[in-house]
């Protein structure tokens, strides 16, 4: 298989989208630009600290509690308590932007929507601006959608709280038209939804409320809060009014949970454990260590001691703050045409629910409507209350920086290896094609998945791990896969609908990113290749 030397990372091609004059208007310009001027070396800075602190750790340090603020760890302190539409929070359910998605998951029956730019969402200017278009109408409670087949959707009387998740602190917006040619997409996915709708919400008797996604360290959830407070003086809002919740999906902020909420402590609604890019920042952090070789994804279960420690940590830590500590995300989506396959997912996700229940969560996440049921059934049956932040369950766990750092054990199989090769195609394929959350053998992919799956191709081949049956991951071996798997695309889907296909692009993009240097995100190198 030929290489390429890298992934062209150019300016993203802008053409006006139907939407742009109708987002961007002169305020909404204004207000982002003030955030730009504002925050945007604040937020350079901190990338420059993340590529210091990854040094750090190609150079065999480990990642441990911060001894300069043992002082908020062991002080008594609790974050703001939550508004009264988020008191309950048992299911959530997540997703992309588009309109049909965005009625379907507020009429799903779950208590809060979480409306996802960032790993559900590829991030072209027509899906960012659609996207925001969506939202704005959703909560003006002016959103409908016919189907092409003539089925119409619209909202019910009694929708979801909304809450959005921006893009991360690593990622711009590059079809940006102000003056400087581009902004963080943090900040542009943020500025645009709270200033086209707070006014609405708070007609509305809620708020704007957001996930923040991809935090490293407290000083980047500080830098969130100082967002949070130029928007609210910039639109003459109370402190608070904005409300967010973190998740904890890397390795360095587990281990700063307390200070991340005490940073936010008047905007805070929670903790979440976002499990999937969790695993992948374990992988990532400590690449260049061949002692962290992770088994195949499927049995990086939430069983696993390391992610066991996690979660006990972040529960125990948000009750003792008065936050919310959500659970993770049930990729599973419901099997149609297999009764017995779909009982056996359904079952894995009942008890993957009730596990989170029992442990003390105050809700948990799914990524289809069909799950919703079966999570409420788990949290009424368990939690007779709006929440668990008052219970002792999780109070007298004691969790050490090895017990996050325990080394995962299972299995690598030929099985679990392809099946890694087919899901970074597969995904990657769709993401080229402007679709950042597709159905891939039951399971609800996004960026985060496809992640884990690509870093350990990386991980698995740059420590010449072999299978169970002694079969050596190498550049020949997934070379070789990836041209049987795009074989086996063609002949399923025909010359024309393959020729038609991303999937050429998206081998080079895998290749590119298993062979050479360990790439931070898969997405940011490809941005470019979104062309509208």
């Amino acid at each position: 298989m030929s290489t390429i030397s890298s992934i062209p990372n150019q300016k993203a091609h802008r053409n006006q989208g139907p939407y742009e004059s109708e987002i961007l208007t002169p305020e909404v310009m204004h207000f982002l630009s003030s955030l730009d001027t504002r925050f945007e070396a604040q937020r350079l800075n901190l990338l420059e600290q993340r590529r210091l602190r990854q040094a750090q750790f190609d150079a065999g340090v480990l990642p441990d509690f911060l001894p300069e603020t043992r002082c908020i760890r062991e002080a008594e302190w609790k974050v703001a308590p939550p508004p009264a539409d988020l008191r309950d929070r048992r299911v959530e359910i997540t997703g992309p932007t588009d309109r049909k998605m965005v009625i379907n998951a507020l009429n799903s029956g779950a208590r809060v929507f979480m409306a996802d730019f960032e790993d559900s969402t590829a991030p072209s200017w027509a899906n960012c601006l659609g996207g925001q278009h969506n939202l704005r109408d959703a909560n003006a409670r002016k959103i409908s959608y016919t189907s092409p087949e003539g089925k119409r959707y619209q909202l019910n009387d009694a929708p979801a709280v909304l809450f959005v998740r921006p893009r991360g602190w690593h990622m711009t917006e590059n079809h940006w038209p102000g003056a400087t040619g581009s902004i963080s997409a943090s900040l542009f996915d943020f500025g645009v939804y709270f200033l086209h709708n707070l006014q609405t919400l708070l007609y509305s008797g809620t708020a704007p409320y957001f996930y923040l996604p991809k935090i490293e360290s407290h000083l980047e959830a500080r830098l969130w809060n100082d967002v949070f407070n130029f928007a609210e003086d910039f639109a003459a809002v109370p402190r608070g009014t904005i409300r967010a919740t973190v998740l904890i999906e890397t390795i360095t902020a587990a281990f700063e949970m307390d200070e991340i909420l005490f940073e936010l402590r008047e905007h805070s609604v929670g903790l979440n454990c976002g499990r999937w890019d969790y695993i992948f920042s374990f992988i990532k952090k400590f690449s260049a260590r061949a002692s962290f070789v992770l088994p195949q994804r499927g049995d990086v279960t939430m069983e696993q001691p390391f992610l066991r420690s996690y979660v006990r940590l972040l529960i125990k830590t948000c009750h003792r703050r008065g936050a919310h500590a959500m659970g993770g995300m049930a990729a599973q989506i419901p099997i149609r045409n297999d009764a017995q396959a779909n009982a056996e997912a359904m079952e894995r996700v009942r008890l993957d629910k009730l596990r989170e229940v029992k442990a003390g969560h105050d809700g948990t996440w799914v990524a289809h409507p069909g799950l919703v049921p079966l999570a409420m059934q788990a949290f009424d049956e368990h939690m007779p209350g709006p929440n668990q932040v008052h219970s002792d369950l999780a109070m007298a766990t004691q969790v050490t920086a090895s017990d996050l750092l325990e080394i995962p054990k299972g299995r690598i199989t030929l099985e679990g290896f392809t099946r890694n090769v087919d899901i970074s195609l597969m995904y990657l394929e769709s993401w080229l094609r402007g679709v950042g959350c597709v159905p891939i053998y039951n399971l609800m992919e996004d960026a985060a998945t496809a992640e884990i799956s690509r870093a350990q191709l990386w991980q698995w081949q740059r420590y010449g791990v072999r299978t169970e049956d002694g079969t050596l991951i190498d550049q020949a071996l997934i070379a070789a896969t990836i041209q049987s798997t795009l074989a086996e695309k063609r002949q399923r889907m025909g010359d024309v609908a393959y020729r038609d296909s991303k999937f050429p692009r998206a081998a080079e993009v895998l290749w590119h990113l298993v062979s050479g240097t360990f790439p931070q995100f898969l997405t940011t190198g490809i941005y470019a290749d979104l062309k509208d």
